[in-house]
């Protein structure tokens, strides 16, 4: 950079790791919403007047009234994550503005989460150690807590990408047998992970597990419903570590009230986060952690040095390491 060059100016919407943040420190005046909550709808579209650079949340709307906000000084939006359903895409793309996002480096993290639920589930942890604070641990009981077998049980995968691999390649070494569903099958992940290609009912039918990677659309908004849910066995246990949205929560609410499905265990809801008045909290048959599938310190560390990356390489006009929209370079930028 030169050191004579005015700094551009970005707009950061929650604190994200330092690491993240001192890399941009060379390249422009940096504003960070401090506040644990996002910023209201209001005070973003006056964040944004002027800026050059904006790194946003998934909780962060960014529509075409943000960008129009922004002006036509915005060069480019990173997003601190590796979803992006937040983000109007089509307008960016009208409009020249590259979209960055974080992908590949929240896979391990996210299927080690997606496992842990699975595991606690399968052996009611959560309710192991509210029965023990409760002073309910008398003695030794044969009935006491049972719960799934995890090993050699079967398990299903909605979602055959990164995470949904990953999660195969766990389950292989509880000598689980593997399913798998996705929009088309791919032979090479599921000869690497010994999955097999299927069916979603049949999937549903033959599991004890089903866990959840697949990403939202129109396609799988509420794809786990009533009628979903009919389908698999009643001693089944469902995980959902991709979005909150894949799932109706009044139909898990009465899957899970009357026995259509044993357990679920959650990393996101609808809404997120979940009201405190929701029946879903009710239940001791499910858990309920607050979206921490990417929260170990590397995974976010490098989230946010992919997103300082992809913010610098659009405030110097280069093509972004990881580009949502790479069809920007191919056309003239286009204001409204």
């Amino acid at each position: 950079m030169n050191p004579n060059q005015p700094l551009f100016k970005v707009f950061v919407t929650r604190r994200i790791p330092e690491v993240g943040l001192k890399r941009i420190e060379p390249y422009a005046q940096i504003e960070v919403w401090e506040d644990e909550l996002p910023p209201p709808k209001d005070i973003l579209l006056e964040k944004v007047r002027g800026i050059d650079g904006l790194l946003c949340l998934l909780t962060d709307p960014i529509d075409a009234a943000v960008m129009d906000a922004a002006g036509p000084s915005l060069k480019v939006i990173s997003q601190y994550a590796v979803g992006y359903d937040n983000i109007d895409i089509s307008s960016a793309t009208r409009r020249g503005i590259p979209v960055g996002n974080t992908p590949g480096v929240l896979t391990d993290a996210t299927a080690d989460l997606a496992w842990a639920l699975l595991m606690a589930a399968a052996r009611r942890i959560v309710e192991a150690d509210r029965y023990t604070r409760a002073g309910k641990w008398k003695t030794w009981g044969p009935q006491t807590l049972l719960g799934a077998s995890v090993a050699g049980a079967t398990i299903g995968i909605v979602g055959f990408g990164r995470i949904g691999q990953a999660m195969a390649k766990r389950a292989r070494g509880f000598d689980m047998r593997i399913l798998y569903h996705d929009l088309r099958p791919n032979p090479q992940a599921a000869a690497e992970t010994g999955a097999q290609f299927t069916s979603l009912d049949l999937l549903l039918a033959k599991s004890d597990f089903v866990t959840i990677h697949t990403w939202l659309s129109e396609e799988s908004h509420h794809l786990f419903n009533d009628e979903t849910l009919r389908k698999m066995k009643p001693t089944a246990i469902l995980i959902n570590t991709a979005r909150g949205q894949i799932v109706d929560p009044d139909a898990l609410y009465r899957a899970l009230k009357n026995g259509v499905i044993a357990y679920a265990a959650l990393d996101v809801t609808e809404p997120e986060p979940i009201p405190m008045d929701s029946p879903l909290l009710q239940l001791e048959n499910l858990i309920i952690v607050p979206h921490i599938g990417s929260a170990s310190v590397a995974s976010r560390s490098r989230m946010a040095e992919m997103a300082a990356e992809n913010l610098i390489a659009g405030l110097k006009g280069e093509e972004l390491p990881n580009c949502i929209n790479p069809q920007v370079y191919s056309r003239p930028k286009a204001r409204p």
